[in-house]
């Protein structure tokens, strides 16, 4: 569980640091307009770090379920390379997806170089083009429906199975335990895998770009700052760990 954690800590940090500073800079007012190869460049990180975090939360979906319905055979079943092979994957199927995502869009021919957004979102950018995107639309739903339902419906078998077995546990504080090692990733995955759906499947005719801007600003941007949160507040080790460290640093 925490070798998932420090992954997906670490795919976040780099893909709030891909878009933060240059909204930050663009709000007030230093940057200067970005080009097409500068923002083929951030759609890049952006769709390779998005898709990653999907995957590296299905892999911990599968963690969770191989700890509470096999734990016997845990240690087995989920080894140093099993776990490195599906973070290997998560990366594998990011990068592969971005790049074909990004040669779609900018093979477009654009009429303007402004991006009414503030950052370089699949959508926006698409908007920009001369010609019709239909092409472009359709590609965008099928890798939506790969790395967003997908992810997202295994996540939700395991944790059927999941219920399942945590009912079968006879003792009250037994089940008590079991839900609780889940609720911070249920949590993550719901605000997660909510607003990335709400932003990639949400009709065309529907999208204004206030509305367009609020959701990518929530999967973004709050998204990432909430994960942290919620694994600290739900996570009994991390807040004794907290303690230790608060504690050394007071006065005696």
């Amino acid at each position: 569980m925490y070798f998932f954690l420090s992954m997906l800590s670490a795919s976040e940090t780099v893909y709030t640091l891909v878009i933060i500073p240059r909204m930050l800079s663009s709000l007030i007012g230093l940057s200067h307009p970005i080009s097409l190869a500068g923002c083929a460049t951030q759609m890049f990180f952006f769709i390779t770090l998005a898709i990653n975090n999907c995957f590296l939360l299905t892999a911990m979906g599968y963690d969770r379920y191989v700890a509470i319905c096999n734990p016997l055979r845990y240690s087995v079943i989920m080894n140093k390379r099993v776990c490195l092979q599906l973070v290997w994957g998560a990366c594998s199927i990011g990068l592969i997806v971005a790049i074909i995502q990004v040669s779609a869009v900018f093979r477009l021919p654009f009429c303007t170089a402004k991006v009414a957004h503030f950052f370089c979102d699949i959508r926006p950018v698409m908007k920009l083009s001369c010609i019709d995107t239909t092409a472009n639309e359709i590609l965008t739903l099928i890798i939506s429906v790969l790395v967003i339902l997908i992810p997202m419906s295994l996540v939700f078998i395991s944790y059927i199975l999941i219920i399942f077995t945590i009912l079968k546990i006879a003792s009250a504080e037994g089940r008590k335990k079991a839900f609780a090692t889940c609720a911070s990733h249920i949590t993550v995955v719901v605000i997660h895998y909510g607003c990335a759906s709400i932003a990639y499947f949400k009709p065309k005719s529907e999208n204004t770009r206030d509305e367009d801007q609020l959701i990518s600003v929530t999967y973004t941007v709050i998204t990432p700052l909430l994960n942290p949160v919620v694994y600290t507040l739900r996570n009994k080790e991390v807040q004794d760990a907290l303690c230790r460290a608060v504690t050394k640093k007071l006065p005696s």
